[in-house]
C-alpha cells in the first residue's frame, strides 16, 4: 500500500457519498495518484465493512474484466473481483429505479451456487464444477461511481468492481446443464436483440473465472463458502440502460431472466 490510512478512508468516503447521492466523482486514480492495487482493495473492503455494519450480508462475489477486450482496454492481464450483498439482489422480472444509479449497464452472466467450499490456492475448473450445486440465468447491473466511466483497474476495484445489482432467474442443477462454455445468450432491449455471446467468452469457460476467484481470495485469507453465489463475468459487451427500458437475457439450457428500469 502506498496511501496513508487517512487517504484510504478519504477514498472510501468519496465513493460512498457518490453512491448515496447518485453523483459520480473524478477518478480516484487522478485524485490520489499514489493509489495502488492493495489500496484499491482496502478501499473496497472498507465500504463493504460499513454496509455489513449497517445490516447487509455477503451472499457471494462477482468477477470482472474476464473478457479479453476489457483487459486490453484497461491494460491488465487478469480479472478483478467485488462482493455481492443481499441488498443488491432482485427477483427475476423486477422493476428497479434507474435514478438510483449513476450510469447503469447490464451484463448477462451464468450465476453459480456453491454446495461445497472452494479454498485456494490451486483450485481448478474441475474443482469448481464438483463444488457447484446449480446455475441460473442472471443479469448483473453494473454501475460506476466514477464520472463517465473513465476508469482504470484501480478505480473499478476500489468501487467494488463496479457492481450494483444481481437479477437472477431460476436455478438448474448443474448435472442437467450441458457444457457451460457452450451455453449461449441473446440480450434484448425492449424486445430487440442487441448482442449475443456464449460462456466461452468468460476466460474460455465460466468455471475458470470462479477458480481464479477462489485462488485470488486465498491471498486475502478468505474463501468461497457453501451457499455463496458467484457471477463469473459478462458473456457479451454491457450496454448502457435507461429509465423505461426492459432488459431480457435468453439463455440456451437455462431460460430467460429480465429486469425493467423504472
Amino acid at each position: 500500500m502506498t496511501l496513508t490510512a487517512e487517504e484510504r478512508a478519504q477514498a472510501a468516503r468519496l465513493l460512498r457519498h457518490a453512491e448515496q447521492r447518485v453523483s459520480p466523482i473524478a477518478p480516484l486514480s487522478v485524485l490520489l495518484p499514489a493509489l495502488d492495487l492493495a489500496d484499491a482493495y482496502a478501499v473496497q473492503q472498507a465500504n463493504i465493512a460499513r454496509r455489513l455494519a449497517d445490516g447487509a450480508s455477503v451472499v457471494g462475489h462477482k468477477v470482472g474484466l474476464t473478457a479479453a477486450a476489457m483487459q486490453q482496454l484497461l491494460a491488465v492481464g487478469e480479472p478483478d473481483f467485488g462482493q455481492l450483498l443481499d441488498d443488491m439482489v432482485h427477483r427475476d422480472g423486477a422493476r428497479v429505479l434507474a435514478a438510483r444509479y449513476c450510469g447503469p449497464r447490464v451484463e448477462p452472466e451464468i450465476c453459480f451456487r456453491l454446495a461445497e467450499p472452494l479454498r485456494g490456492p490451486d483450485v481448478t475448473v474441475g474443482d469448481v464444477l464438483a463444488a457447484t450445486q446449480a446455475v441460473a440465468p442472471a443479469l448483473e447491473i453494473v454501475d460506476s461511481r466514477i464520472r463517465d466511466w473513465k476508469i482504470t483497474l484501480l478505480d473499478t476495484v476500489a468501487d467494488n468492481a463496479s457492481t450494483a445489482g444481481l437479477v437472477r432467474g431460476p436455478w438448474t442443477p448443474l448435472a442437467d446443464v450441458p457444457a457451460l462454455a457452450d451455453v449461449t445468450v441473446d440480450l434484448l432491449v425492449d424486445g430487440e436483440r442487441v448482442a449475443s455471446g456464449s460462456g466461452r467468452e468468460v476466460l474460455g469457460h465460466p468455471a475458470a473465472a470462479v477458480a481464479w476467484l477462489a485462488n485470488t481470495l486465498a491471498t486475502f485469507g478468505t474463501a468461497l463458502e457453501p451457499g455463496h453465489v458467484v457471477l463469473p463475468g459478462a458473456m457479451i459487451t454491457a450496454p448502457f440502460v435507461s429509465a423505461g427500458q426492459k432488459i431480457e437475457a435468453r439463455f440456451s439450457a437455462l431460460g430467460p431472466v429480465s429486469v425493467t428500469f423504472g
